[in-house]
């Protein structure tokens, strides 16, 4: 197959909203996926059964509905808001939490579904349920993501642009991807699912989508039209159109895949182990996030937060620390040193101090970067799922991409075989060494304002007590000896 040819596949159908044929097609599946969504770890039900399903679209990108060979089906679908909890679900690691926007309005999620006669031993777990009635009636439905047939074809789709039905699909004008590369399936996220090919691509796909561009691509494009080589490049991505929909969905992006590198988490729980030195890394990582910094303020619209904007971000601050010690007692009593940390940024403002604001990562922890051939590398550009996209694409101070990764620190050295003295001494060794670093690497040294970086990470240590005393109560002690100490700088 040559590289501009299309894959060697039957052409897409697409069922549009609203006909007899994706009316039939939903209501054949509604009963199936409503068992099978709560049980999906990229779910943000949490184990509850999902209120309703509308369907928004459906494309045969195989044929799903004769003869023995698997059919691939894509469904948008429209899950409304979730009924009372089930069972619990398990959660990521920590310092990767993930929260549940989207109960109040549903949410949108993408699904790939592999359709067979009858299903094959070693897709068993796969294994989604057999309509007994509509287009698929008595044909077994499955992930289609588990099924290495099926994810090879999704890298010949990306690999010849085009649409098929509301789908579109995009590639970079540079980009080499080899065709019939074997993928394999990442069992370890949570929000979304990612698809390693050979050892040269892996492709993200967004579970839960909105209208405009995601993040991760977005920035990921920026970056590399500015030369940045701290993020891998989007070799190609996939998008749907819907009618009445403002801005396309993006559906998943295919990046370069840095094989045998090593993800910070990991390698700080390592170094903890062995105890061995961080602090270079940690500086090295510093560099690594001012760079990426310094190429995004220079790729996308910047901004300047005066008066108004911090006091509107202290007031914030404030209100989420009252709703997190409403749920959370052992807050209660730090709230009045807190909230001074909160108090010092209106000061700020009220003194004339400005903050620059840019687009940042959003979401900036040791599990987000990759050191490879002893270079770090940022990736998961996506922010936060948890919040709206309109907030994760709006222009942000970047103090708060380093207060996540201080956070970060301070939950590795949780994992010290003695976290008393030594393991705080490691994290305090590790957040001087990364500020250092950062402010190296061309970054407004973050230490010059101890009050606004103290404010930030108190800001992302309430809401880890709030994420970890719902999901996680044996990790509250972690966030909570952070809001110990910031309380106490604090009040002195």
């Amino acid at each position: 197959m040559s590289e501009s040819s299309p894959p060697r596949t039957a052409p897409s159908r697409t069922r549009p909203v609203g006909t007899p044929a994706g009316g039939v097609l939903l209501r054949s599946l509604t009963g199936l996926l409503a068992r099978w969504l709560p049980s999906r770890r990229w779910y943000a039900g949490k184990g509850r059964p999902p209120g309703g399903l509308t369907l928004l679209s459906a494309t045969e990108l195989l044929p799903c509905t004769a003869g023995p060979q698997p059919g691939l089906l894509h469904l948008l679908v429209r899950v409304g808001p979730p009924g009372p909890r089930i069972a619990p679900v398990p959660v990521g690691p920590p310092g990767t939490p993930t929260g549940s926007r989207g109960e109040e309005d549903g949410d949108c999620y993408q699904l790939l579904l592999g359709v067979r006669p009858s299903l094959p031993s070693h897709l068993a777990d796969a294994f989604v349920g057999i309509p007994a009635e509509g287009p698929l009636r008595g044909r077994a439905v499955y992930e289609a993501l588990e099924d290495p047939r099926l994810v090879t074809l999704l890298l010949e789709r990306l690999r010849a642009p085009g649409a098929l039905g509301a789908l579109r699909f995009e590639r970079a004008p540079d980009a080499d991807i080899p065709s019939g590369l074997p993928g394999r399936l990442l069992g370890a996220e949570q929000s979304n699912s990612s698809v390693v090919y050979g050892n040269s691509h892996i492709l993200k796909l967004f579970r839960r989508v909105s209208p405009g561009i995601n993040p991760d691509l977005e920035l990921s494009l920026a970056l590399a039209e500015e030369g940045s080589t701290r993020v891998p490049p989007p070799a190609a991505w996939f998008e749907a159109e819907l009618p009445g929909a403002s801005e396309p969905l993006t559906l998943g992006v295919l990046q370069p895949f840095l094989a045998g590198s090593r993800d910070g988490w990991h390698l700080a729980l390592t170094s903890l182990e062995h105890r061995t030195d961080f602090e270079s890394c940690a500086r090295d990582l510093g560099v690594a996030t001012a760079e990426v910094h310094t190429a995004l303020a220079r790729a996308l619209p910047t901004g300047v937060l005066r008066r108004p904007q911090l006091e509107q971000a202290a007031a914030e601050m404030s209100q989420r620390l009252d709703a997190a010690a409403a749920a959370v007692p052992a807050l209660r009593p730090h709230r009045a040193e807190l909230r001074r940390t909160f108090d010092a940024v209106a000061e700020y403002g009220r003194r004339g101090g400005r903050l620059a604001a840019q687009r940042i990562h959003g979401d900036l922890h040791l599990g987000q970067v990759l050191l490879h051939e002893d270079r770090w590398s940022l990736i998961d550009f996506e922010g936060e799922p948890a919040r709206p996209l309109a907030e994760r694409r709006s222009p942000q101070p970047t103090i708060r991409d380093v207060a996540g990764m201080l956070r970060s620190f301070d939950y590795a050295a949780a994992q010290h075989p003695d976290p008393g003295p030594r393991g705080r001494r490691w994290a305090r060794l590790c957040r001087e060494a990364y500020c250092r670093g950062y402010a190296e690497g061309g970054g407004r040294d973050p230490l010059e304002r101890p009050e606004l970086l103290r404010a930030w990470e108190t800001d992302k240590a309430v809401y880890e007590v709030l994420y970890e005393a719902r999901h996680r109560p044996a990790w509250l002690h972690v966030p909570m000896a952070a809001i110990r100490r910031l309380a106490e700088e604090a009040a002195a």
